[in-house]
């Protein structure tokens, strides 16, 4: 379709096209004031009561399910996940260039709801909050003792990254290079395919704020039937379990910092009374709504961490942190082909151990972090939602990284071992134990911990109230509640029956299905773009 005939296409006609028959899933009030959404609020609160009883009552049984279940997931399918992250990439890459980048969010009329502060708060809190906290000094001293450049020089080492045996400063490099990885273009590209669909769809199209909404161009009004009750259910569980992760992870730092400044001591007890309590204050926040409770959360969380990071470059080795800043991007990109390769792979370890789980995890976040993004991301143009979207969490990750693991690798290298005996947990604590003010800076970390943990449960409860109602996002308060509470009985049945490795097991589970749902939305959202009206070149 040429740029003028996409001009002529007027949003009326589309959303006609977009919304008969959509009336087959508006749901019904139900007990309590719930908005039932049949079948995919019964299903998926039934599935998950189940699942929560399961992991609870039998914790034996459930430890052993998901000790099984994610390396034969990780093991099998490490190509697909890797592959699929590839495809996200580069298809966010070919729309920026393409003129599909001039299609405005909402409609060639539509103004952004939030300013570039609010907006860059909001979607980066809700995409890696937690995550950052817990492997920004764990995950780089990881890599340079074992799993990628501690392995370099072994004889089934693999040869595109076996240049950094017996180099500490290469080691380092390709370290930090494997971090940033995980955290750089990849996951961001997955929210970007995902939180764009949904708002192309919702906002342009006038379709339901729900998954199901994205796959109208391949279903057409099979998306009103089971075929759109099936994706939905998927993206509650893919939500709900990339969620649960989460929490859990925040609850080991977070017992762990405590326990490290206060003696409270490190048990499963502790990590249920946090998630608990956490949840109750999600609760105060969902209940409040985005602009009074996640909003103000969001930007709480952005303060606190600016303010942590700006303290380390300023007491740590500051120069070295902003020359390792431009080296580790250019490692980066010399490693970025070799690391995202996705077949021939002899780096098992790295590649299933860790890639895998991420690709998973971020994947299992999608519906949640997109949806979220997507609901405060009308007004942008697709260019610039893009390329916000990729580079500026992007850049901010590298910066945090290099700052935290950066900090820790140069301790390691001048005998501070105590960073590297520390449990994944502690990493961060035993870092910042090593520098000036360490208890403030400590409590600062767990405070940062247990905010991002509320901001993460309060966005991800406010989504999966979306999707059970069938795009709505007014849905009544008290299922608002029953999500938020369900999440934290989702994360505290996990701990009891598995601990960490029953939350990633659970990530990876989910994140399969749906990543095969994302990589066929790829080409909804290309024929979405395709039928909407851009921007008219300015004349000379």
């Amino acid at each position: 379709m040429t740029e003028q005939e996409g001009a002529e296409a007027t949003p009326s006609k589309v959303e006609t096209e977009y919304t008969i028959g959509q009336d087959n899933i508006q749901p019904k009030i139900g007990p309590f004031g719930l908005d039932i959404h049949n079948p995919v609020f019964l299903i998926s609160g039934l599935t998950v009561v189940i699942f929560v009883f399961f992991s609870l009552a039998l914790p034996d049984a459930a430890g052993a399910a998901f000790g099984w279940l994610r390396p034969a997931i990780t093991t099998n399918f490490d190509w697909f996940f890797l592959l699929g992250g590839n495809i996200f990439v580069l298809v966010c890459v070919g729309i920026v260039l393409s003129p599909l980048g001039k299609v405005r969010i909402g409609g060639l009329d539509a103004k952004p709801d939030y300013s570039y502060p609010e907006w860059f708060a909001m979607l980066f809190a809700a995409g890696m909050g937690i995550g950052l906290m817990f492997f920004g000094v764990s995950e780089p001293i990881s890599h340079f003792s074992s799993s990628v450049a501690g392995n370099a020089g072994a004889p089934d080492s693999w040869a595109p990254l076996a240049g950094a045996a017996g180099n500490a400063a290469d080691a380092e490099r390709l370290a930090m290079a494997a971090t940033i990885f995980h955290w750089g273009l990849h996951p961001w590209a997955i929210y970007a395919v995902v939180a764009l669909s949904l708002a192309l769809f919702s906002y342009n199209k006038g379709l339901p704020l729900s998954m199901r909404s994205i796959f109208y161009p391949i279903f057409k009004e099979k998306v009103w039937g089971w075929t759109g009750h099936v994706i939905d259910t998927l993206a509650v569980f893919a939500t709900l379990f990339g969620l649960a992760t989460s929490l859990g992870l925040g609850a080991e730092q977070a017992n762990a910092g405590l326990n490290f400044l206060f003696g409270i001591p490190v048990g499963n007890a502790s990590k249920v009374v946090l998630i608990s309590a956490i949840t109750v204050v999600a609760l105060i926040s969902v209940m409040a709504g985005i602009d009074k409770g996640v909003k103000r959360l969001s930007q709480l969380n952005i303060g606190l961490a600016a303010l942590l990071l700006l303290f380390i470059i300023i007491v740590g080795p500051t120069v070295a942190i902003f020359t390792g800043f431009f080296r580790n991007l250019a490692s980066y990109a010399q490693y970025l082909p070799a690391l995202s390769n996705p077949f021939g792979r002899a780096d098992a370890n790295f590649s299933q151990g860790w890639t895998s789980f991420y690709w998973a995890w971020w994947i299992s976040w999608s519906p949640f972090v997109g949806m979220f993004i997507a609901r405060v991301s009308r007004g942008r143009t697709v260019r610039e939602f893009i390329v916000c979207v990729l580079l500026i969490p992007s850049v901010v990750s590298v910066l945090w990284m290099t700052t935290f693991g950066g900090t820790a690798l140069g301790m390691l290298n001048e005998g501070y071992q105590a960073v590297a005996d520390a449990s994944l947990e502690l990493k961060l604590f035993s870092m910042l134990a090593n520098l000036p003010l360490a208890a403030i800076t400590s409590f600062v970390g767990i405070v940062l911990v247990i905010v991002f943990f509320v901001t993460s449960s309060d966005s991800g409860s406010l989504v999966i109230d979306t999707i059970t109602a069938g795009g709505k996002i007014d849905a009544p308060v008290s299922q608002r509640v029953f999500w938020v509470t369900f999440e934290g009985a989702v994360a505290i049945a996990l701990l009891l029956g598995g601990g960490l490795g029953a939350l990633q097991a659970a990530a990876v589970s989910t994140g399969l299905p749906f990543a095969v749902v994302l990589v066929i939305g790829c080409y909804a959202l290309i024929k979405g773009l395709m039928d909407e009206p851009r921007a008219p070149k300015k004349s000379a």
